[in-house]
């Protein structure tokens, strides 16, 4: 009895045997069954690119505690109904914070003739022809950036809004003058700007007539210094 257990063990031994070299056989002819992991490479890893970049120094203007701005500044104002002249002047500005400046303003020019004083043969309506304005402004920097002239020089820029009140002494009467507009600030370096300035200058004037409301358009270019 013994002897045949021990023969049906042996049997099943070399049954169960012969199965596991059968699968192992038949694992590529299918294409299933546990897959081997690839052999480890030889090669080494890719070699790190480090490019050398020149690196440029650019030495950039910027005011470092200056606080009040003087210049001077000269360009056209039309005035409504008596054409077009050259306007100059002064302004003195006081900076309160990065954003915020209060500005004063001094500027003169002279009117030319109507069209009526041209018709009518050189009659003139008054004879003082000389506009002088006097403004107290607010200013508000809304766009700070940077210009840059070449490769290697940037210069600080503004972008800047500006309002306020004033007067106009002109034909020979002094009206009270509300003005606003838009400049641009070019910082050349530590103390010295270049500006550029449209303003519009409103009052009330009864000279043709009518009283009426005019706009006096007038485009600047001016250099201030800071200090």
């Amino acid at each position: 009895m013994e002897s045949r257990v021990r023969v049906l063990f042996l049997i099943a031994t070399i049954v169960a045997m012969a199965a596991l070299q059968g699968c192992a056989a038949t694992k590529n002819l299918f294409g299933f069954g546990p897959e081997e992991a690839p052999p480890p490479s030889a090669e080494g890893p890719g070699q790190v690119i480090d490019p050398e970049v020149e690196r440029r120094e650019i030495k950039e203007p910027a005011i470092d505690k200056e606080n009040f701005e003087i210049g001077a500044f000269a360009g056209i104002l039309s005035i409504e109904d008596f054409g077009s002249d050259l306007v100059y002047g002064v302004r003195f500005a006081y900076h309160l914070t990065e954003g915020f400046f209060v500005e004063g303003t001094a500027g003169q020019s002279e009117a030319g003739l109507t069209s009526f004083e041209v018709l009518s043969g050189g009659a003139r309506l008054f004879e003082d022809r000389t506009l002088t304005y006097y403004n107290l402004n607010l200013g508000y920097n809304i766009l700070p950036g940077e210009g840059f002239i070449g490769e290697g020089r940037a210069y600080n820029t503004n972008l800047y809004l500006i309002a306020g009140l004033g007067s106009t002494e002109f034909a020979d009467d002094d009206r009270f003058t509300i003005n606003f507009g838009a400049g641009f600030r070019f910082l050349l370096n530590d103390s010295w700007t270049l500006r550029l300035d449209f303003r519009d200058h409103l009052f009330d004037i009864d000279i043709l007539g009518e009283e009426k409301t005019v706009h006096n358009l007038e485009g600047t270019l001016g250099f201030t210094f800071f200090f």
